[in-house]
């Protein structure tokens, strides 16, 4: 019977595979050389790897791979993305090419506010709390000069501070919502510093004022939020609609199935969820390649598709005057300085070869790939299928399953060129070759 572990982060990074392989492992020796095949034999950056996270035991993979041809607002550009399935980076580099001969993409930042709160509990009169506050907020901003000092010479920092009465929702509840600039730096962290020094001079502040009498208001706890939909990027395409002719398809016709294919995401969630999803692909690939947090920026974008009440598409379609549009507004808050950025050597890489973009500038980059990711999805959609590009790219990994030889999966390659990838009919095909 397992036993439970104490003092295990303190453990040796030996000790902590050991103490591994012996409670869930039989074939101790395998398991330890999987995991250690995935070292890298540079100690220091081995190192770093284990200092990212606690009890690092190994590096996980993932494919980093690249997207050219993208032209954004004039300049071209080759995206990294990293990511594992199969058809991400063909798609966005698909979608690049075709728009690369129809003008590129354009796209701006509408704004780049992020925000955080204190949240608050307050059983009392509402108008003492409020008078507390104006009395206060002076002294709340002035507390964070120091944390603030640098980053107000860049430019940014704190923009506001509100008082926001939510006891309709949650009884007894009360926020302080901060807004702020962050500049080409994320700013979880100088956010969330903040926010901690506010909540201090609050619950202090709050105490000395008399007003209150024994009712005063207690500070829960104070985060920043990863919902910014005043941290808004959008990103579009637009052409003739007779510049969308394509093999054996009108471009009147590939417009109209397009634009229906969005207004059915824009009204049906559960084709919704999934038509967001791909344009995540793109999206999460880029951010991840950087060395930004996906997960924050996930949570945000989905949150941002439902803030009209339902959960709906990100993407919008018209045809007006005979010329088809297509384009993406979405919350994007990244930085390009600060946390992996800065450490991981490939997400600096990535930045290199995005040509060292501001925040501003990133924003930019990552709608875009969100934007050629979801036009090659619908691409797919309204002509062949989304099934026929999705499988011939998975051959492969099926082939990597069935154990294929290179020769084996040389003839796989040609044979599947004409004919539907299946995993099933692969794995029929790779026996008949072997018998």
């Amino acid at each position: 019977m397992r036993q439970p572990v104490s003092g295990f982060s303190k453990k040796s990074k030996e000790q902590k595979i050991e103490w591994l392989l012996a409670t869930y492992f039989n074939s101790a020796s395998s398991v330890k050389e999987i995991i250690q095949q995935y070292y890298t034999s540079d100690v220091s950056l081995q190192q770093l790897h284990d200092d990212f996270i606690e009890n690092a035991i190994t590096n996980y993979y993932l494919p980093f791979g690249i997207a050219p041809n993208f032209l954004i607002n004039g300049q071209l550009y080759t995206l990294p993305m990293v990511t594992e399935e199969s058809s991400v980076v063909a798609a966005a580099s698909n979608a690049a090419k075709f728009w690369l001969e129809r003008g590129g993409f354009t796209a701006e930042v509408i704004s780049t506010v992020k925000n955080g709160q204190v949240h608050i509990d307050f059983y009392g009169d509402a108008n003492i709390l409020v008078e507390f506050f104006e009395a206060t907020k002076l002294k709340l901003i002035a507390s964070l000069d120091t944390l603030q000092k640098n980053m107000k010479k860049r430019g940014g920092g704190l923009l506001d501070i509100e008082l926001l009465d939510a006891s309709a929702t949650l009884e007894g509840y009360y926020q302080l919502h901060c807004t702020f600039e962050t500049l080409d730096a994320m700013g979880a962290n100088f956010i969330n510093t903040c926010l901690e020094q506010l909540a201090t001079t609050f619950t202090i502040e709050s105490q000395n004022y008399k007003t209150f009498g024994l009712e005063k208001p207690k500070v829960v706890m104070s985060i920043l939020s990863n919902y910014v939909p005043e941290c808004l990027v959008r990103a579009e395409v637009h052409c003739k609609v007779e510049d969308l002719a394509q093999e054996h398809i009108l471009g009147e016709t590939f417009a109209k199935n397009f634009v229906r294919a969005i207004n059915i995401a824009k009204s049906e969630t559960r084709r919704a969820v999934t038509h967001n999803k791909g344009i995540m692909n793109g999206i999460d690939a880029v951010v991840l390649a950087t060395g930004n947090d996906f997960r924050a920026v996930e949570a945000g974008v989905h949150a941002y598709a439902a803030k009209n009440g339902y959960y709906g598409s990100l993407t919008h379609a018209t045809i007006e005057d005979g010329v088809f549009r297509f384009w993406i507004e979405l919350p994007l808050a990244l930085g390009t300085v600060g946390g992996l950025t800065s450490l991981h050597p490939l997400a600096r890489f990535a930045l290199q070869l995005l040509q060292n973009p501001s925040a501003r500038e990133l924003m930019q980059q990552v709608a875009v790939a969100g934007l050629a990711q979801n036009f090659a999805a619908i691409k797919s959609l309204v002509t062949v299928g989304i099934q026929k590009g999705h499988m011939k790219m998975h051959l492969m990994n099926i082939l990597n399953q069935l154990g294929a030889s290179s020769a084996e999966k040389e003839k796989a390659r040609i044979y599947f060129k004409e004919n539907s990838v299946s995993h099933s009919a692969v794995e029929r095909f790779v026996e008949d070759l072997r018998s």
